[in-house]
């Protein structure tokens, strides 16, 4: 099952052929069980963890918040774990998120919440995921928070594109993420065109087939440029999800031609990724949020951010070899 949909990739591989291949190659090995129970009882992998996830804890993922405010860059609140599938499940993802929320408000930091759809239930019963989803927005917005919507596996994209549409009529300012590397996607923001959409623009991190998802970094690169300018245009607020300096420059090109400005988007990043960059680009008083994840269900987003770059491989690989 996946966690939040990856955000782009630093443009730095040196061989783009082989780093596909293998993080693709990444991932397909990450699903075997044997390899998730080295992975997840395995002391030293603990020094990879640290540096993509907050810690195990809501109140780690809210110190981490709370150093980034002081950068200054916001948060957004990601609790690991996905793929409920009873009621019960459900039910208790949502009083969890609910509990983010309500320590946010208390701890006044600056984040927002988003939620992944499988945990409220999309998967088993859709009407019970949105009256789950109603009521974290209604919580976010008597804080004066807000809530973003992670997209998942291509399997859960209509129901969650329909879900997100059905709680728009009560609640504007929700966030959907929407990825770049699906075919479908550009059919999916036009269904959602008269709603000037808020929406969450990510490369896409899992191993879909070629029929449904493009395969090449420059096919996906330049899918995502086209998408950030039918976002400027025809979107509110967009949040450019992505560590690829080539792309953040056409966001503000395209923010630039439609008046939006610098002001008139978000930059957001991922924990652990590029940190002297999300410092620099807020210090250009560009919007700034970074992606902070936190609980034990750690091991789905932690193979997606290695499988990423072969840069985190490589880190992931001298932590093992430094035991």
């Amino acid at each position: 099952m996946a966690a939040a949909a990856a955000y782009d990739d630093d443009p730095n591989p040196t061989a783009k052929g082989d780093a596909h291949l293998i993080s693709r190659s990444l991932l397909w090995v990450a699903e075997k069980p044997r390899v998730q129970r080295m992975v997840v009882h395995g002391p030293l992998t603990q020094r990879v963890v640290k540096r993509f996830v907050a810690g195990n804890h809501l109140e780690d993922a809210i110190a981490s918040i709370q150093e980034l405010n002081g950068i200054p860059v916001g948060g957004i609140l990601d609790l690991l774990g996905e793929g409920v599938v009873d009621p019960a499940g459900a039910s208790a993802a949502a009083e969890s998120y609910l509990a983010s929320l309500k320590r946010m408000d208390e701890t006044r930091v600056d984040s927002t919440v988003s939620v992944k759809l499988t945990q409220l239930g999309l998967s088993f019963d859709k009407e019970q995921c949105l009256r789950h989803l109603r009521g974290l927005a209604a919580e976010a917005r008597s804080i004066g928070k807000t809530l973003e919507i992670d997209m998942e596996q291509s399997q859960y994209v209509a129901d969650t594109v329909e879900v997100y549409r059905r709680l728009r009529s009560d609640f504007e300012d929700v966030r959907l993420a929407i990825q770049a590397y699906l075919r479908r996607t550009l059919s999916d923001l036009e269904r959602l065109r008269d709603l000037k959409p808020k929406i969450r623009l990510v490369k896409g991190a899992y191993a879909e087939p070629e029929h449904l998802a493009f395969q090449k970094k420059r096919e996906i690169d330049a899918q995502y440029r086209f998408l950030i300018d039918w976002l400027f245009e025809n979107g509110t607020d967009p949040a450019i999800a992505s560590h690829d300096e080539k792309l953040l420059s056409h966001a503000r090109e395209a923010a630039r031609r439609t008046g939006a400005g610098d002001r008139g988007f978000e930059v957001q990043m991922l924990y652990g990724v590029r940190r002297e960059l999300q410092e620099k680009l807020a210090h250009q008083d560009l919007r700034v949020r970074v992606y902070v994840p936190f609980g034990s269900a750690w091991y789905p987003y932690l193979m997606r951010r290695i499988a990423e770059r072969p840069a985190n491989l490589g880190f992931f690989l001298r932590a093992l070899a430094q035991g």
